[in-house]
Order: C-alpha cells, then structure tokens, then sequence
C-alpha cells in the first residue's frame, strides 16, 4: 500500500483508472488545469513527462512548485503558474493530455463555463485526451434547486455549476471531439454526482506547437 501511495499518490481513482489502461503512455506533455495541490501529478513527476500546471491559488502553485522540485527537479519551474483556466499562458496545441479534475464545476455561469472548457482545449494537440471529471444533475435532478446561472444547491450543502450528459456529448460535438470513455457518474449516497468526461481532440486541422511551450 505505501509502495502504490508513493508512486500515485492520492490521485482520482478514474484517472488511475486510466493508467492502469495505458491509455496516457504515448502522452508526453501534461497539463493539469486546476491542479490545485497537485494530487493528480505525483506519477506524472516521478515517469519522466514533460508536466506543467495551473491554478487561480498562488499558494496552490507554490506548494506544486515545491513537490515538483523534490520528484522531478530537472523540470523548470516555470511550468507551474498562478492562473484560471479560462487564460493560461501556455501555447495552442501543445500538450498530449489536459487533466481537468473538480474544476469546471465552480463555473459562475455558463458563459464562465465555456471559456474555462474552451481555453483549456485550446491547448490541447489533434490526438491529445481531455480527461475531466466535474459535478452534475446526472441521477439526482429531483434533488438539486436551481439557483440561477446554471448554479445549483447539492444535498450536500455545497453550491455548483451543474452540467448533465446530454451538454457533455453537445460539448464533445462542438469541440471537434470523440468519446475515449463512455460518459460514467458516480452517486455518492444521493449527496452529489461526479461525472467522468473523457474526449480525445479529433486530428483534422492540425495546427504546429508553439515552442516552448508558452504563448507569452
């Protein structure tokens, strides 16, 4: 147990899920969107990928520095940025795999929403994967009160940005995308749903990476 809490370390069980299906091996660059403390990178850190990051919490990108330093310290710095995910200062087309993990959901309308979705596949190669697990109605529509905006209060006590399945495969559509994964939800005692979307970014119009990797 401690021997798999060092190689993954606390990292969502869909994109362990993932892992464990080789379906990232080929990927190189990653970025986590919303990375937050950084519980999705350790394995990412510690098998040589080519990782950045980026969270609005300065603190959030302060701490990743630091871990980032300890497991992997050939990789600069400067991949880890204070920075929402609607205006990351990362180049177009350039990474292999986007994480977007618990991050979409704190939308504060669905104008906000789209810019968060479509800033971060901008950065995303032809071929690349999206992988982004966010809350949802799916399963509980009796349960969640509107709120306006597309915000909702959750049995839980929390207030969300709620999507359901049919704007995920709208999204995929319009995005240029493909399912890699069906659309799967996770109900967790009739508190809050957790939707697992997974798209690969459809290889027609290829546009070239930007080196090194920032549009600034």
């Amino acid at each position: 147990m401690n021997n798999l809490q060092q190689q993954f370390g606390n990292i969502d069980i869909y994109l362990f899920d993932q892992l464990l299906k080789g379906r990232f091996d080929a990927c190189k660059k990653v970025l986590d969107a919303g990375c937050g403390g950084g519980r999705n990178l350790v394995y990412f850190l510690q098998n040589g990928f080519d990782v950045y990051a980026a969270d609005p919490n300065p603190e959030a990108i302060a701490y990743v520095k630091e871990v980032a330093a300890a497991l992997a310290p050939k990789l600069p710095l400067k991949n880890f940025v204070a920075a929402p995910a609607e205006a990351m200062p990362f180049a177009d087309n350039y990474f292999d795999l986007v994480i977007c993990n618990a991050v979409l959901h704190f939308a504060n309308d669905s104008n906000h929403f789209d810019a968060m979705l479509r800033g971060m596949w901008a950065k995303l190669k032809p071929g690349g994967y999206f992988f982004a697990r966010l809350a949802s109605d799916t399963g509980m529509e009796d349960k969640v009160v509107p709120l306006g905006n597309s915000r909702y209060a959750l049995p839980d006590g929390s207030e969300r940005f709620l999507v359901n399945e049919q704007i995920l495969l709208e999204y995929t559509h319009q995005l240029g995308g493909e399912l890699f994964e069906p659309v799967k939800t996770t109900n967790v005692q009739g508190l809050r749903c957790m939707t697992t979307w997974c798209v690969q970014k459809l290889a027609a119009h290829k546009t070239p990476p930007t080196e090194p990797g920032f549009s600034l």
